[in-house]
């Protein structure tokens, strides 16, 4: 059994030396091998203190009963500044255990936070040296992307069939959701033998490049308005027709977030064990550099998804792009913080750097904004990545008919091609009072309001 055998077990980084040589003399004496061995490292894991006598695992077991080497968590938990005044008790008690991480330094949580999984949606968190995958999230860099076309906007509802045309066939949504003849794009060029996952999945994610996938993902066409001039997007004041879209690493991120989480699970010392979904990978560890490479080329593969989507749909629809605005808002970027270099996870938020040009959407029936990051210290350079949930989508397709409200949308002048009860836009907070409660974070540089939209319509769930 090898170092990395042993790994994939869940032997933590701090007692592979003992546990090797535990292997040499368990081998060597012929008491243990295979399957036999592998369960009695496994056992060894699970309860060392029992195994403080053992003939070739002593050491291990001690060392692992210790907690040598082990971080240990603060005193006291780091503290967060919340945004916003509307976010569940649930959120704020996951915000609260994930300051308690040995190496949590800095957190925040934007006003549109909701319930997640470990890390609650909207929570920004920056660790030192080690990485969540689940504080990244299962759809890894889901992003949102607008581009400004050169159509009259007056063409949206004299031309409404080309656009309608070019939403149905310019991209493809649900769970599994993947083209028949794949899409090109350079992103399929570039090594996908990082990681087994990454390997094995490849045909996969080549498949679904271009799709949009389920849950709160969208394609739409609507209005946007520039009332002040914007050097960085280069447009004049006026309005305009644009594509919005939203969406992410598809199947292959899920693949990703799910490998690496439970191998950061495998190898918590009984004493972090609670942490559950928290579980971390060391970023100078084996796995944490594939988790981190993986990720990385999960970014480069969402934004290559959405590039193919403006495409298809604008040939689709014969117009030209003439400039645009993207950005991740699931993922973990090395950033400096209080001269420290740190992991900044950010769940489900904007990244607001100085300057930084970023996507905040509302709901099908709601503006989004282009906003301007203002580089907010105590955010962790952060802002909300939406509206934010405030029902759960079991309530909400219990409570909510999608035919009557489509055809409330349609007498205001929003037309729904397809989506679920679920994303209705009841369920989400006012957008307008979450933007209010982050003036500190952004400046709002321009507003999107949608007319045409498609979503996936089989009640398929997604991450948000």
């Amino acid at each position: 059994m090898n170092r990395r055998q042993l790994e994939k077990l869940g032997v933590p980084e701090y007692v592979i030396r003992e546990a090797i040589i535990g292997v040499g003399t368990a081998a060597a004496s012929g008491d243990l091998r295979g399957a036999a061995l592998k369960a009695h490292v496994q056992n060894i894991l699970n309860d060392p203190a029992a195994h403080l006598g053992d003939p070739h695992f002593a050491a291990m077991a001690q060392v692992l009963a210790e907690g040598v080497d082990l971080p240990d968590a603060p005193s006291e938990p780091i503290r967060y500044q919340t945004w916003g005044d509307q976010i569940d008790d649930g959120a704020h008690a996951q915000m609260r255990e994930s300051c308690t991480l040995p190496s949590a330094r800095m957190a925040a949580l934007m006003p549109d936070a909701h319930v997640g999984y470990g890390l609650p949606i909207g929570g920004v968190l920056g660790l030192e040296n080690a990485i969540v995958p689940y504080a990244v999230g299962v759809d890894i860099a889901c992003r949102m992307k607008i581009s400004i076309l050169d159509m009259p906007v007056e063409s949206m509802e004299s031309k409404f069939d080309d656009y309608r045309r070019a939403l149905e066939k310019g991209t493809q949504f649900g769970v599994g959701a993947k083209y028949d003849h794949k899409q090109n794009h350079d992103v399929m060029d570039q090594d996908w033998t990082i990681t087994r996952i990454t390997r094995e999945n490849k045909d996969k994610a080549h498949k679904q490049l271009g799709t949009s996938g389920s849950g709160n993902h969208f394609v739409e066409f609507g209005l946007f308005t520039l009332t002040e001039p914007a050097a960085d997007l280069d447009l004049p004041v006026g309005q305009y027709v644009a594509l919005l879209s939203h969406s992410g690493s598809r199947g292959t991120g899920a693949s990703v977030c799910s490998t690496y989480s439970s191998i950061a699970q495998s190898r918590l010392p009984q004493k972090y064990k609670h942490f559950g979904r928290l579980a971390w990978l060391d970023m100078d560890s084996e796995a944490g550099q594939e988790y981190f490479a993986a990720m990385n080329l999960m970014g480069d593969y969402a934004a290559a998804n959405h590039d193919i989507i403006h495409k298809n749909v604008t040939k689709f629809l014969g117009a030209k792009i003439l400039t645009g605005v993207e950005n991740h808002h699931n993922f973990a970027w090395k950033e400096m913080h209080d001269g420290k270099e740190l992991i900044v996870h950010r769940k489900g938020a904007t990244p607001a750097g100085p300057g930084v040009l970023g996507v905040i959407p509302g709901s099908m029936a709601d503006p989004a904004f282009v906003v301007r990051g203002k580089g907010k210290a105590e955010s962790l350079n952060s802002a909300s990545h939406g509206a934010g949930r405030k029902m759960s989508r079991t309530k909400a397709l219990e409570q909510f008919n999608f035919k009557s409200i489509a055809k409330d949308l349609k007498a205001k002048g929003i037309t729904i091609l397809s989506a679920g009860a679920d994303e209705v836009p009841y369920v989400y907070k006012d957008i307008h009072s979450v933007m209010s409660q982050q003036q500190d974070l952004v400046d709002i540089v321009a507003r999107f309001d949608p007319k045409i939209v498609k979503m996936c319509g089989d009640g398929s769930k997604a991450e948000d």
